[in-house]
C-alpha cells in the first residue's frame, strides 16, 4: 500500500512539473496543441499547460544582430568593392514569426541576409565609387532599412537598423586609384614647382632692379661727393699757390718726382733743361 501511494506521488509531481513552465522578461512563449497555436505568454511568470497535451516554444524578445558575411559588389563605373553590413532585428509577432519560419531565427537570419545583399547591389550599382564609399553612404543605408522592412513585414519581425560597417575597394580597383592619386598629386606639384619657379624668377628680375637701381644712386651719390671733395682740393690747391707760388710749384714738383722714380731701376731719358727739371738747375729757377 505505501508503495502504491509513493508510486502516486511521484506520478503527480511528475505531472505537476510538466504542467508549469516559466516564461522570463526576455521571452515570448508559444502554447501549442498538438502544433496549433493556442496562445502566446508575454507576460513573465509561472504558467500552465496540459501535460502530453500542450508544449511550449520559447523566442527571445530582445534585439539580435546579424553580422552578414561580406560580399562583393558591382558599382555603376563596373567596379568591384567589398562591403561589410550588419542588421539589427527583433520579433514583434511572435505567431506571424512561428508561422513563416517554424520558429528558426537561422532561416530568419538567412532571409534577411539575402534581402540585405540585394539591396546593396542595387543600390551599388546606381553609384560610382566616391559616392558609395563616401558621399551617399547614408541614403545607402536608409534605402536598405526602408526595403527590408517591407520585405519582412509578412515574418512578424522588427527592422531596427541597417549599418554598412565598412566599403573596401578591391585589389585591382586601389591600384588604378592609387595611380589616379598619385598621377594627380605629380600634376598639383607640378603645378606648384611652376608656380614657384615663375615666382621666383620674378622675385629675382625685381632683386635686380633693386640692385642696379641702388647702384646706381650710389654711384651718383659717390661723383658728387667725389666732385665736391675736387673742388674742395681745387680751392684749397689755388689758396696755396696764391700765397707762395714757388713753394707750391716746388711741391708739386717733388710730387711728380716721387711717383716717377718710385722703383730703383727707374730711367728716364730727358733733357736736363726741360721744365721737369727746373727744381734740380739752380740757374733757371733764377
Amino acid at each position: 500500500m505505501t508503495k502504491i501511494i509513493t508510486g502516486g506521488i511521484a506520478i503527480a509531481i511528475v505531472l505537476a512539473a510538466s504542467a508549469l513552465y516559466t516564461v522570463s522578461e526576455t521571452e515570448y512563449a508559444i502554447k501549442l496543441r498538438l502544433g496549433e497555436i493556442i496562445s502566446v505568454e508575454k507576460e513573465p511568470g509561472l504558467k500552465f499547460k496540459t501535460p502530453f497535451v500542450n508544449n511550449v516554444v520559447k523566442f527571445d524578445n530582445r534585439i539580435q544582430t546579424l553580422d552578414a558575411p561580406a560580399e562583393r559588389f558591382l558599382t555603376g563605373e563596373k567596379k568591384n568593392v567589398v562591403a561589410d553590413s550588419f542588421v539589427k532585428w527583433k520579433i514583434a509577432d511572435a505567431t506571424r514569426f512561428y508561422k513563416a519560419t517554424g520558429g528558426s531565427v537561422s532561416r530568419m537570419n538567412n532571409r534577411l541576409t539575402q534581402i540585405v545583399k540585394n539591396g546593396l547591389k542595387s543600390e551599388f550599382s546606381k553609384r560610382t565609387i566616391a559616392e558609395v564609399v563616401s558621399g551617399e553612404r547614408t541614403e545607402i543605408m536608409k534605402n536598405i532599412l526602408q526595403l527590408a522592412k517591407k520585405d519582412t513585414t509578412e515574418f512578424g519581425i522588427e527592422i531596427v537598423d541597417v549599418r554598412i560597417k565598412r566599403i573596401d575597394l578591391s585589389q585591382e580597383v586601389s591600384n588604378s586609384v592609387y595611380r589616379r592619386m598619385q598621377a594627380e598629386r605629380e600634376r598639383v606639384a607640378k603645378d606648384f614647382r611652376s608656380k614657384g619657379a615663375e615666382e621666383a624668377e620674378k622675385i629675382q628680375a625685381n632683386a635686380d632692379k633693386e640692385r642696379a637701381v641702388i647702384l646706381a644712386n650710389a654711384y651718383k651719390e659717390s661723383e658728387i661727393i667725389r666732385g665736391e671733395g675736387d673742388a674742395i682740393s681745387a680751392a684749397n690747391y689755388s689758396k696755396v699757390y696764391n700765397k707762395n707760388k714757388d713753394f707750391y710749384s716746388f711741391h708739386r714738383s717733388l710730387e711728380s718726382y716721387k711717383k716717377s722714380f718710385n722703383q730703383n731701376n727707374d730711367v728716364l731719358v730727358l733733357n736736363p733743361n726741360t721744365e721737369f727739371f727746373r727744381h734740380f738747375n739752380p740757374e733757371r729757377q733764377k
